[in-house]
This record gives structure tokens, sequence and C-alpha cells, in this order.
């Protein structure tokens, strides 16, 4: 089978479509790929920059979407199946495994290409939002980032909360996009959006920010809340991991959060059943509808890791089989 295997750990340069074997085990969902989702973590896990360093060569690609081929007696799926799943690694393959209890049916109405990156940022996004940033009914959210993938499904996700969302999103080809996705209000990054957001709430600031980007905007995101607002630190795209002076936790009376969704899933297993029933029902309601992008063909691969890495994706990018 064909399959983007990393060879050197310069990046998306390092990627090579090489003919492998295909995966096979029966403890396992065989899924034969239809589309796989681009996410940030493999952009890291090229440039070896991952919290996971899986030793060379690998095959990147956490999250997939096709049918089933074979799947373990009691799994509950069988081949022909339409199904999305986060694999870890594996993913940017005609072939890829699977584990049950991180494999999916595909909501009805999604395409392969929305579903193949629907379990990482969706469940990305409620994870950070209802369970960490605990969202309730009449938040204002703000959400950085909110033309590339995370940030789309974050937007849509808070208002599935019932938040009132407020998208930032650098330039108007990214305004539009969020606006998109639903979005009540649109600040642009490269204009005062600090100032915009401290004027919410009476002059108090807003309830919560999700912030994917790090960096500068980070640091400014700490003036823009109101008291008992909850910052939400969701990814580095900008490549500066930020500092904080706690002195400003403490006289703002403001919390910082992580979301690591991934990693949380080893404490608490049901959480990936739990929050799929959740966004089903915000599917069924309307309110989440992934925004796919940017598609490649597999041979592409490389171009789709630069886009995220120039951060220039809107919406969701995908790699087709």
């Amino acid at each position: 089978m064909r399959a983007q295997q990393v060879q050197g750990l310069e990046g998306p340069s390092g990627l090579h479509l090489v003919d492998v074997d295909e995966p096979d085990d029966s403890a396992r969902v065989v899924i034969e790929v239809a589309a796989a989702g681009v996410s940030f973590p493999d952009l890291l896990l090229t440039r070896g920059e991952y919290q996971m360093k899986p030793p060379l060569p690998f095959v990147p690609g956490v999250e997939v979407a096709g049918r089933v081929r074979s799947a373990p007696e009691g799994s509950g799926f069988r081949p022909g199946d339409r199904v999305m799943a986060f694999t870890m690694l594996g993913g940017f393959a005609d072939v890829a495994l699977a584990e049950p209890a991180l494999t999916l049916a595909i909501p009805a109405g999604l395409t392969f290409e929305a579903a193949s990156g629907f379990v990482m940022n969706y469940h990305t996004a409620f994870f950070a939002l209802a369970r960490r940033g605990r969202i309730r009914p009449g938040d204002r959210v703000a959400i950085h980032g909110a033309a590339g993938g995370v940030g789309t499904a974050a937007v849509q996700v808070a208002r599935g909360l019932g938040a009132e969302v407020i998208a930032i999103a650098a330039g108007p080809d990214k305004m539009h996009i969020a606006e998109r996705a639903g979005a009540h209000k649109v600040l642009d990054a490269e204009g005062d959006w600090v100032a915009a957001l401290r004027a919410q709430n009476d002059g108090l600031g807003v309830d919560a920010i999700l912030d994917p980007v790090g960096g500068e905007r980070f640091d400014q995101s700490v003036r823009c809340l109101a008291p008992e607002g909850r910052l939400i630190v969701v990814g580095f795209t900008e490549g500066r991991i930020p500092s904080v002076q706690v002195n400003r936790v403490l006289l703002r009376n403001i919390d910082i959060v992580g979301a690591a969704w991934g990693a949380f899933l080893g404490v608490e297993p049901s959480l990936f059943v739990k929050t799929q029933h959740e966004l089903d029902a915000m599917i069924e309601a309307g309110v989440v509808s992934p925004i796919v992008g940017a598609t490649y063909p597999l041979e592409e691969a490389p171009a789709a890791l630069n886009l995220l890495g120039q951060r220039q994706a809107r919406g969701k990018v995908v790699l087709t089989m």
C-alpha cells in the first residue's frame, strides 16, 4: 500500500511516499482510509517536536475516516461500516489501524472528508470548552485562530453550549471563515482585538478565551478576562510557549487551564464516547457542521503540512486517498 513515511526529522520535507506492507491486527479495527485529517501534532511529529517521539521511519496521521475492512469480534463494527477514528500514528496511508474504543461510526450527513477531521478537532474543542473551560449558557467566549480546524470547531461547539462567541482571525479571508463557522462577532487579529475584548461585559472582559496560538496572543489574552474568567490553552501554533506572571492570575482572580484531550483519554477513557454523544446532539441541532478547507491527494502531504506550518489553513486541511 501507499504511505507517507517520515524518514528524517526536518519537517514536511522529511516525508516520502513509499510502498509498505498493509497493517493487520486482529485486535484492532482495520480501516481502508478514504481521507485523513491533517493536524498540528502531525506537523510537530515531522519535526521531532511532539511529546511522543516514535523511532524513524514512521507514518504520521492522527485521525482518519474510511470503511472497515475487519474488526475484532464484539467491537460493534462490521466490514463496510463508515467510521472515523483517532489513530495517533499511521493515518497517512491507504490502510490504517485503530483501537475499537477510539473508533466511531460516522454521523449521518458527514462526508469522509468532513469526518476525517472531526475527532481531533471537535473532541478537543468540546473537552476544552465544556470540561476544562466550564462554559455555561450566556458566557461570552473568545476563540483565537478561529479560521483553522480547531478554531472553527471551537466556534461551533461554543455556540452549541449556549455561549456568545467572539471569533478572532487574521485578515478578511480568515474572518469570513470564522463568520461562516457561526461566530456572533468576528474581530481582526491584526487590529485592536484587545480593546474590543476588554470592553465586553460592561468593561470587565470576556468570560473565557480559547487559545491554540500561544506566544504574544496568550500574553495579551490574560488582560482580557473578566473576574473568574478562564484562559484555556490548547496549543502553541505561533511557536513560542508563553510563561505566566502569576501575580496577574492572583490579582485578576482568573484561571489558566490546559486542555490536552488526547492525554486525558488515558485518565478517563469513557470520555470518548460521552463526548461524541454530546456532539451528535449538536450535529442534529444544526450547530455543528465541519468546514473542510484545502484538500490534497496523499502524494502532496508535505504541502498540506506546510499550509499548517505557514498558518494559512482555512477550516480543516484533509488528505484524500
